[in-house]
């Protein structure tokens, strides 16, 4: 789970492995694989590199070939 806030402050978890797109509109706006849409404060960046370090965290990126080394 990632923690990020809602446009009225309040905080929101939500489940990485469910994010399909994150966008700017300019509102940084994330799309779950549900078709659900999420509005959040968080630039797009930040929600990666939440993202990112969910997913180094819970081991996901831990095969190489998923991290793009061939030879490992």
């Amino acid at each position: 789970m990632i923690e990020l806030t809602r446009l009225n402050g309040k905080p929101l978890s939500l489940n990485a492995l469910y994010i399909e797109t994150v966008e700017a509109f300019p509102d940084t706006t994330i799309t779950l694989t549900t078709g659900r849409k999420v509005i959040v404060k968080e630039s797009t960046a930040e929600v990666r590199k939440k993202v990112s370090d969910f997913y180094r965290e819970i081991q996901v990126l831990s095969n190489p070939h998923l991290r793009g080394e061939e030879d490992e």
